[in-house]
Formats: structure tokens, sequence, C-alpha cells
């Protein structure tokens, strides 16, 4: 068995292999095939992974890999794999296949894919551990139509890269190739799912999720769902905010009680997301969000529980509820808290409450606005209290049913609406009404109209009126690595580069034109970072300490300057995005609010107001829950939840340890379920300073948890600034799904 011999080379450190090598040996010896044999070398290199001996799952991974460039040598016709003149014939045998775009041989000689071949580093797949690899080649890699593996992992990196840099300029975009595979294929970064999975590929979006703002009609209605399902079955997870709906009872065309209110509508949603699965890969994901000053609230809060009436539930959305500033003062002051028909306000007051946030912290546009709708309410002129246009609560017993639902089930998620408008740096251009699937996005969002008329020669002409429907283009740095390794200023402008690039190779593949729209206005990217609780593992930082809080501010400060300073090289090279004119980037707000006053910050800020950027938003942390798994690192900015665990899959176990697992990290890797998370909220306020989006994060809480206890989070985060939190992860629900979208 030489090739276990050679596998096992490479790790001089594992004890008793010399046993191990004996058992895999008795089934070699007993007539199993080498096939047979390498799948039982795994099986038993996977039951040696622990917290002592982490490193069998390389061993693990290197003989999967060996399978999968076996099977893939077969399925290419044993022509050879990456690194071995073959390259070409795969991009042309997969473009035959219907798997491959056909962009990549019409834009690319011969001689330029032979010259990329040339740069691929197959022993780069060592890497990979063996959950990585599995989760890669089973999810991602290109395959025929009967699933036979094609391609390998460098190959789907090199193919990402030529995807994305397809229409630079030719004098710099072999170069550009060469520097975002150097970047990929180190594991220094990831790109979002749905680009993992489709670039290069004749079918499916670049992009993580999207987010819609369902107008308050009818035809508004369908089309949003119609919108969604059609974003769903491209690979694009869904955001709808719910705000603007009529409540229950509200008046139709001037009948009072007509109106069934948001649930209906919302459990359209849901069989959206049940039914239009993503590419066949996975369910659709939904997101529904609604204002706590929305009259249908205690219905949206009761949605995904698990008793009452069935046909009032729904369970595969997931729930995010819109809080602005004057709620949690209410809640906290134990005072009460008025509930408003949406309709009913635009109707009376001839506004809508949700279109205004307070621009100070204290005052603003949204408590005057709620005060007069109140004064208004209480003189009658919203109708009866309960049955009328409103009602009123204590804000402490909403605050109650909203800690009940998230302990029973992980959400609602926490949208501070203030916090985010006021951070907005296009707020000159619109309003943010609510965030993701997974809350890391806070893009200026409006509903999208439509209007009818009958023509002369007797058609019927339908006029949409496109809203801002927001894009989310996606990917992230692994942290641990790319700081170690010092590659920060070289790594950045590449993947903002590649971001930006996503933008464009999506026009034509996102069917919903209002997103390429919106896509072309603002040119907005997110990117992220994973790893974090690995970074400071390896730096041997505490993660309940002031170190770790001021290294996290000086993290995230420089990559922001990294990340503005490239999105200006851009708008130099290829014009600042069209909406930059009058927003905070421009007029300098965005760096004096937060006090960016060094030289450097000063320079950038100049040259940002000369000449613009070529993205309107340019940072938002998602929860890389996938993707960070592929790179061997922790998801976001989470803690980890324990040292060793099994990763479930739908027919067996895989072990995981924590990464880079040692006796000298091992200490520094507490279990999330035990960290004080008023050290994690600290944390997150330092880096959301620097992080003009928002910031995808968890609450984890012990199913023991008093309520006063959770309250005290909830305010906490608030008060710090946070602009989003997503599942509060209680140890009774602690296998909560993530989205997959995201997971950049």
């Amino acid at each position: 068995m030489n090739w276990l011999d050679e596998i096992l080379l490479g790790f001089p450190q594992l004890d008793k292999k010399e046993e191990y090598t004996e058992q895999i040996g008795y089934y070699a010896d007993n007539g199993s095939s080498q096939t047979e044999a390498m799948n039982m070398a795994i099986l038993h290199a996977l039951e040696r992974i622990s917290m002592h001996e982490p490193d069998w799952t390389f061993v693990a991974g290197r003989m999967h890999l060996k399978k999968i460039y076996s099977d893939a040598v077969k399925n290419r016709g044993g022509q050879g794999v990456h690194g071995y003149g073959q390259f070409y014939g795969l991009i042309r045998t997969l473009t035959d296949k219907g798997i491959y775009d056909n962009n990549l041989l019409s834009s690319y000689s011969p001689e330029e894919i032979d010259e990329l071949e040339a740069v691929i580093v197959p022993q780069r797949d060592e890497l990979f551990t063996y959950i990585g690899l599995r989760t890669l080649a089973d999810r991602y890699l290109a395959k025929s139509h009967d699933g036979k593996v094609f391609e390998l992992p460098q190959e789907r990196f090199m193919i990402i890269a030529m995807s994305l840099m397809s229409d630079e300029p030719s004098g710099r975009r072999m170069d550009l190739i060469k520097e975002a595979y150097w970047a990929m294929s180190n594991l220094y970064m990831t790109v979002a799912t749905p680009t993992l999975a489709n670039a290069g590929k004749s079918y499916g979006q670049l992009s993580s999720c999207f987010i819609d703002t369902m107008d308050d009609s009818l035809r508004g209605i369908y089309d949003s769902t119609t919108d969604a399902a059609t974003l769903s079955k491209g690979g694009g997870g869904i955001s709808v905010y719910l705000g603007k709906i009529r409540s229950l009872g509200s008046e139709i065309r001037g009948f009072k009680g007509n109106s069934s209110g948001i649930i209906p509508w919302a459990k359209l949603l849901n069989q959206t997301a049940v039914s239009v699965d993503q590419l066949g890969q996975r369910k659709g994901a939904i997101a529904i969000y609604y204002n706590v000053f929305g009259k249908d609230l205690f219905s949206f809060l009761d949605a995904k529980l698990n008793n009452g009436d069935e046909r009032q539930r729904v369970h595969d959305l997931f729930l995010g509820l819109c809080i602005p500033d004057l709620f949690m003062e209410k809640a906290e002051s134990r005072e009460d808290w008025y509930l408003f028909d949406p309709y009913t306000v635009k109707k009376v007051m001839g506004y809508e409450l949700d279109d205004f946030f307070d621009e100070e912290p204290g005052k603003g546009s949204f408590r005057d606005k709620y005060d007069e709708c109140a004064a208004a309410a209480d003189q009658g002129l919203f109708g009866e209290k309960g049955s009328g246009g409103y009602d009123v609560v204590p804000a402490i017993e909403i605050f109650k049913r909203i800690m009940k639902s998230q302990l029973e089930t992980g959400v609602p998620y926490m949208f501070y609406r203030d916090t985010v408008n006021r951070a907005n740096p296009n707020k000159h251009a619109g309003m943010v009404y609510c965030s993701n699937l997974c809350t890391e996005i806070a893009q200026n969002g409006s509903a999208t109209t439509v209007e009818e008329e009958v023509t002369q020669d007797g058609k019927i002409l339908i006029t949409k009126i496109p809203g801002d429907y927001v894009t989310c283009n996606l990917s992230s740095i692994s942290l641990a690595k790319a700081v170690k390794d010092d590659v920060l200023e070289r790594l950045i402008p590449i993947q903002i580069r590649m971001l930006d690039n996503v933008i464009d190779m999506n026009q034509e593949r996102i069917e919903v034109k209002q997103a390429v729209l919106t896509n072309k206005k603002y040119r907005a990217i997110g990117l992220g970072t994973f790893g974090l609780h690995h970074l400071l593992a390896v730096e041997g930082i505490r993660w309940e300490s002031e170190e770790a809080v001021a290294y996290n501010d000086r993290l995230y400060e420089k990559i922001s300057y990294l990340s503005i300073r490239a999105s200006y090289e851009l708008a130099k090279e290829k014009g600042a995005y069209p909406a930059f004119k009058g927003s905070d980037w421009e007029t300098g707000v965005y760096f004096e609010d937060r006090k960016y006053e060094s030289e450097e910050w000063t320079i950038l800020k100049e040259q940002v107001h000369q000449t613009g950027l070529r993205n309107a938003w340019l940072m938002a942390v998602a929860p890389n829950a996938t993707t960070s798994l592929i790179a061997n690192s922790t998801a976001s900015v989470d803690p980890i939840f324990k040292k060793e665990y099994s990763e479930e899959k739908k027919d067996f176990r895989i072990p995981v340890t924590a990464p880079d697992l040692t006796p000298q990290t091992s200490w520094y890797y507490k279990s999330a379920y035990e960290l004080d998370q008023h050290w994690s909220i600290r944390q997150n306020a330092v880096r959301q300073k620097h992080v003009d989006q928002s910031i995808s994060f968890n609450f984890y809480v012990k199913n023991t948890i008093k309520a006063k206890e959770l309250l005290d989070l909830h305010m906490t985060a608030w008060k710090s600034g946070l602009k989003t939190t997503y599942y509060t992860r209680s140890t009774s629900i602690a296998e909560l799904e993530d989205c997959e979208s995201c997971s950049s």
C-alpha cells in the first residue's frame, strides 16, 4: 500500500501509525480492492480525530483527495488532471456538456489557458481538512449532469478567477487572474456560496441574497412573491420587508375589517420557500421583517412557535424585527407602546411612519411622527383601540414575547433601524428598512410599483416603476491565515475588484431586473471576515479581555481603510457609483463621524471626495458557516461551540476539531456558551464602528437564562451601537440552520 505510506510520511507527529497501517493492511490482505481499502482507511482516520491528534483530519483529506483525482482521471478519459496539460481539455469537455459557460472559450485563447494551467499548484489541495474537502467536492466542484466529478479544487478556483476577470483590460487580465487564484487557492479568502458554486458555469447567479420591499397592493404582493421565487431558483436567499402591508382588520377600498393582515402573505412566501429550491442544492431560504410598531406584531412574533393555530404559522421562514430607539426606551422605562396599522396612518396622517428615523440619539423625525400618530389615535382619528387602526400595550410585554420566541425558535433577529439609518453613508438616496436573511446587509430599499394602460392598438402595457431591490455581493477574509501571513494589503484590493466584477457578471444572470438596476446604481458589495476566534487563539489573546477588544478595534479599522482605499483606486480606474454625489463618502461625514483623523485617513478622505468610490457600501460580515469550514477556520466573528464535535450530514457524521488546536491554543478556545456575552458585545461594538453595513452577531445563552438577563443583553447591544443581532442561540436549540447563500 504505497499510497498509504506516502500519505503518512507527511505526518511524523501522529501516534500509533504502525497500528493504523496494520488495520488497513488487514483489509488489503483479505481481498479488498484498493478503493475499499482506501474507504476503510478514511473511516479509521476519521475515528482517530480528537483534540489530542486533530491532524488525522488531514490524513483523511489526503486519501479523499486521491479518490477524487482517480475519479476525475477516469471521467476525463484517462487524460490526467490539472498540472498535466489537461486544463484546456476540461474546459472544452464541460463546455460541450453545457456545464461551463461558452464565455470561457470565447474569452480566452488555448495559449492563455495553458499559461494559467501552469500557475495551478496542486499541492494547495493539501491545505484542506477532510470536512473542508468533502464539502467543496460534494457541493461546488463542477460535475456532469449524471453527477460524475470532472473539476478539481484548484481548477474551481482558477475557473472562478477567469470568470470574474474576463472583462478586465487584456494587458492586465492575466496578472489579475493569477492574483485572484493566489488569494483563493491559499485559502486567504473565500467567495460567496453562489459565486463558488456558479462562477464559470452556464446556470445560476453569483450574488448571495436579495432584499425586497413589498408594496401594499395585491399586485405588489404577488409580484414580490414571484420575484422571490425567481431569485430562489437561481440560488439566492431572500428577505422581504412587510412593514408597509395593512394590518388584520384594516379597510380595503373603504370596506372596513376586510384586510387579512400580513400572515396570509407570509404563508404564501413560506410555501414559496418550500416549493422553489436553490438549484436543487437546498430548499429556498426566505426571511420576513416587520416593525415593532406594526399592529400585526403579536401574530408576527408567534408565527414560528410550535404551538397554537397552525393556520397562523410559518415554520419555514426566518423572522426579523425592526426596532426604533424609542421602543427600547419605552421598554426600559416600562411605558406603554402604540401599534399602528400602516394603511390607517397613511390615510389619516398623509405619511408612512416607517419612512422616518431619528437623526440623532434621543431626538428626530421618527419619534416626532410617532407622537403625532399617538395623539391622533387618542383623539379617536384611528377608530377604536384594538379593533381600529391602533392598539396600546406595555412595551415590556412586547419584549417578553420577543424573548419567548427567541428562546423557543432563535428568532426574531433584531434590526435597530435608527442606528442603521444614522450610520448609512447613502441616506441622501434612500432609507434602510430592514436587513437580509443573515442580518449583515444594510442598504437602501423601496417598493416596486406597477402601472397598466391600454394602448391605442388594443394592447395592455404594463410598466414597472422599480424600487431599490437590494443585492448582496459577498466575499470574506480568512483572518487567521491572512493576518498571520501579513497579506491584507495585497489581498483586499483583489477581493474588492472580484466583488465589483460580480456586479457586472451578474447583470444577465439575475432575472429580477429591478435588482440589476439597483446593483448598477449603488454597486454595493460586502467584504467580510471569518476566523476571528481562530486568530485570537493563535495570537494567544483571551476572548474575555480588554486586549481582545482593542485588537478588534485596530484590525477592523485597518480592513476598513484598505477596503475604502481599494474602492477609491477602482473609482479612479472605472468611475464612481452613480449615486455617489451627496453621500456621506462625498461630503466627508462618514470619516468625521468615526473620528478617522490620522494623516493617512485625512489623505484618503480628500481623495474620495475628489474622485469618488466605486462602491456605495463596502463591508458586511456574514455568518460564513460553510465556507469557513472549507477554509479550515472558525465561522465569522463567532466563538466556537466546542473544541471537538461532529458535523452532521444526511447519513453520517464527520468529526471536526477547532483549527490549529494545540496545547498552546486549547486554552483560548473557550465555548461560546461559557463566555460572558457582554465581552462579545464589546468586541462587536468596536468592529461595528468600522463596518459600514452590519455584522451577523449571535447571542449564545444557556436555556436556563432568566428573562432579566436576556433583556439586559439586548439593551446592552442596542446602547453599544450594534446595528443588528442574528440568532439567539440557546443550548436547547444549538443546532440552528445557517443561511448557506451568505456563507461566504
